[in-house]
């Protein structure tokens, strides 16, 4: 996935990223912490993040998850992370779409880049069916991405995830290989 023909390409995270997502992390941490699951203090470390990508890596290689780096093509500067996790097989064919973008680069289109090269890899690398994708119905930044990425609203899910030690709610967007399918023929 290190196509470095549009302004941003994604690659598989490794080991050597640790400072890079370390330095992510810690610059974003109030954005973050507003709209994701409480987080152990911990994550902020060096040890940790590395602990992540290895793990990563693991998940990979199991066929569960697939963490991703997003990278300035221009500079190769990692600018935030995107992952597929929580992927099923079987019947099910589906994985549930994860992304952060480092505050000072929003708002300019690289999270609807990434987005779209990683969605490429899910329907054509690794054969999915199905991602879904929620969001906190306050986060129309986040909501508006998917749907200029090509994913669909699909519903709303009461009370789906605790942030902040409150049950929020999440709009629900999914995206088939189909309509993939449809918007590469465009």
């Amino acid at each position: 996935m290190n196509n470095k023909n549009g302004r941003v390409y994604i690659r598989i995270l490794d080991v050597s990223d640790t400072d890079d997502m370390l330095n992510h992390m810690l610059r974003n941490r109030e954005l973050f912490e507003g709209v994701s699951p409480k987080r152990c203090e911990s994550v902020y470390t060096k040890e940790v993040q590395e602990k992540g990508i290895e793990n990563g890596i693991k998940q990979r290689e199991e066929d569960k998850r697939y963490a991703f780096g997003i990278f300035l093509t221009e500079t190769d500067q990692l600018i935030g992370d995107i992952s597929l996790f929580e992927v099923q097989r079987g019947p099910h064919q589906k994985c549930i779409l994860g992304y952060s973008m480092d505050q000072a680069h929003n708002g300019k289109g690289y999270m609807t880049e990434a987005i779209q090269l990683i969605m490429k890899f899910a329907f054509e690398e690794i054969g999915l069916q199905r991602v879904e994708a929620g969001v906190m119905p306050r986060n129309v930044g986040s909501m508006r991405v998917l749907e200029k990425a090509g994913f669909r609203q699909e519903g709303l899910a009461r009370k789906l995830l605790e942030i902040n030690g409150v049950r929020e709610d999440h709009v629900l967007f999914a995206m088939l290989a189909e309509d993939y399918l449809d918007r590469v023929k465009e």
